[in-house]
Order: structure tokens, then sequence, then C-alpha cells
């Protein structure tokens, strides 16, 4: 049985973070890329924000008893394939997902011009997550997904 209590509270922490997030929102890109500041808040917000989604899928996964998962991009995955998220949030989060990494890992140099697009059009894609998530929560017949 999902802890409803813990992910709702993931939830509000969520929809926090986009809150803070969004008064970032209309920066330029030059702007962006003269300020290391706004660069620090910004990618270590969006970090936080895709590592809750992750946390927040992997207790569904977890309570539900759903397969595993093999990465954070593979969590979206499980609740696609289960019915819980839809395709298209499915696909945005796989790609933040992998954004994330880049941000952790720093494989790569970030490109300022993707995070200004992940700032300007994230409120969307984590509204989503949130709205498919609660209704996965509301849903009588989630907890008969259990085994599915």
């Amino acid at each position: 049985m999902v802890d409803r209590i813990l992910v709702l509270r993931k939830l509000d922490q969520l929809e926090a973070y986009g809150r803070q997030l969004s008064e970032f929102k209309n920066i330029s890109l030059q702007q962006y890329r003269e300020d290391w500041k706004a660069q620090r808040i910004v990618e270590r917000t969006l970090q936080i924000m895709i590592e809750t989604c992750v946390d927040i899928t992997n207790h569904v996964i977890a309570d539900s008893r759903m397969r595993a998962p093999k990465s954070y991009a593979d969590s979206f995955t499980v609740l696609q394939e289960k019915g819980i998220i839809s395709k298209e949030i499915h696909a945005q989060l796989v790609g933040m997902a992998k954004f994330r990494n880049v941000i952790v890992h720093q494989y790569d140099e970030i490109d300022a011009a993707i995070v200004i697009s992940i700032l300007r059009n994230h409120e969307l894609t984590f509204d989503q997550f949130r709205a498919q998530i609660l209704g996965f929560l509301h849903n009588p017949r989630s907890e008969a997904m259990d085994h599915a």
C-alpha cells in the first residue's frame, strides 16, 4: 500500500520548489550565462525537483510492488508502463533525469540554453506529474495495480 502521507508531503515540496524556481522564469539567456549565482540556484533547484519526482516514483513503485527500476529514467518508465503517468510526461521526465545526471556528474558542459528552456517549461511538466500522481493516489483501483 502506498504511503499517501509521505507522497503527498513530497508533492507539496515539489510544488514549493517550483514556486521558488519561478522567480527566475524571466531571466534572459545572457543574464543567466553571466550570473553564476542564478546558475547555481536554478540548476540545483531543478536537480532537487527531479530527484523529488524520482523519490515519489520510487515510493509508488516499491509500495505497489512493481518491477525495480534500473535507473532514475527507468523509474518513470515503470510508472508509464502501469498507466500512472502519461507517455508525454514520461518522455519529459526521462529527459530531465538525463539532464540531472549531467548536472550531478558533470559529464559535459551544461548548456545554458537547455537550462533556460527547462526553466521556462518546467512548471507544466512538474504540475502534470503532480496531478497524475494525485490521480493515482485518489483512484480507488490504484491498489489493484499492485501486482499488475
